[in-house]
This record gives structure tokens, sequence and C-alpha cells, in this order.
């Protein structure tokens, strides 16, 4: 199984991600130090995050999975540093 999934962070702020195995633990590799830097040290010791699946298949080529990854950063606009952590696809002013 392959998943995008949106990660939320207690500020609000979102990731999408892939995972092109279907590992149930993985929570995605967002910039840690963009995230180091929008938690206190007090709030970085009880941290609770979500992970929800968006879509997901079975049999999707892994260039599919890439482009509804790219599709889905676009429409939830986690590429917007108010908004989420993912620096790609560059936000266009």
């Amino acid at each position: 199984m392959k998943w995008v999934y949106k990660i939320t962070y207690p500020n609000g702020k979102i990731y999408i991600g892939k995972d092109l195995t279907g590992t149930f633990r993985y929570f995605g590799s967002p910039n840690s130090k963009l995230l180091e830097t929008d938690f206190d040290e007090i709030e970085k010791k009880d941290f609770t995050i979500r992970r929800e699946i968006l879509w997901q298949s079975e049999d999707a080529s892994d260039e599919e999975i890439n482009k509804k990854e790219v599709e889905l950063i676009l429409k939830h606009k986690s590429n917007n540093s108010s908004i989420g952590y993912n620096q790609w696809p560059k936000l266009k002013k």
C-alpha cells in the first residue's frame, strides 16, 4: 500500500508527505530546524501530532504517488510557511 498523508502539529501547521512502503509508524521528514523554531522547550516535552491518510493506492506507480503528493501540497497550501512545513514545491508569490 502506498499513500499520501497529512501531519498536523500542535500549532496547527501541517506537513504533506508520501510513503511508498505503507509503513504504519512513518511520520514524514519535515525540516527539523523549522519545527525547532516553532516550539519552546516546554512544548517539546509534551508533543502530540496527528497523521491522516489523504489518499492511498495498492497499484499506483511511484510517479503517480509523487504527482498526488504535489497536488495535495498545493491544495492544502502546506508549502506556505504560515500554514505548513513543506518547502517544495516553492510557493509562487
